[in-house]
């Protein structure tokens, strides 16, 4: 085994703002869910609980993904990209991981096309 094979931790690299994206993917279908940001303390909590933690921007704090609505995400693994400045959680998704209501945020086109149905009613959830 050569050296770039044995495993061994990776630092993350937060970056100026100390927050990295972190794609969340459906870990046995691959679609992609959502995208978000992540701290350090959102990355530790992940980690901690097995439950998807993010950093919140528009609120400048900690977020539980589903803490709210319910719609959590177990985290199977956590993935870093080769420039350590990305992240990849392989989640099983709760319902829907979009506040629209939507299994995936990524349920249109740029051209308006919805390519993915609403899975739950967000005006009965928030």
């Amino acid at each position: 085994m050569s050296d770039t094979d044995a495993a061994e931790a990776v630092a993350v690299d937060f970056g100026e703002d100390g927050l990295v994206p972190a794609i969340a993917q459906d870990a046995d279908s691959g679609e992609v869910l959502m995208l978000a940001y992540v701290s350090p303390e959102a990355l530790a909590k992940t980690r901690e609980t097995g439950e998807a933690h993010y950093y919140s921007r528009s609120r400048d704090e900690l977020w539980h993904k589903g803490g709210s609505s319910g719609h959590t995400q177990a985290v199977r693994e956590v993935r870093v990209d080769c420039d350590a400045d990305t992240l990849l959680y392989l989640v099983d998704q709760n319902v829907g991981a979009c506040h629209t209501g939507h299994r995936s945020c990524f349920y249109r086109t740029v051209d308006g096309e919805h390519v993915g149905e609403r899975v739950f009613d967000p005006d009965e959830v928030y």
